[in-house]
């Protein structure tokens, strides 16, 4: 029987850090701490909400921040 795969570990990092920041910078700089996938969707997008190792989630309003979190 084949062992179950470990899951990517999540880097150690606040998403409300990145709330206020410009979408593009705050990209890069989550991709830079280990995120490997950032999603950006403007408010009120309708959305898949299953959770995902290694995801973060900015909800974007005229180009800044507005909303971050896991999954």
């Amino acid at each position: 029987m084949a062992p179950i795969p470990t899951p990517p570990a999540e880097p150690e990092d606040t998403p409300d850090t990145y709330v206020g920041l410009d979408a593009e910078p705050a990209e890069r700089r989550a991709r830079g701490r280990g995120w490997s996938t950032v999603r950006q969707v403007p408010p009120g997008a309708v959305i898949t909400m299953e959770y995902r190792v290694g995801r973060l989630n900015f909800e974007v309003t005229d180009g800044r921040v507005t909303r971050c979190w896991k999954g």
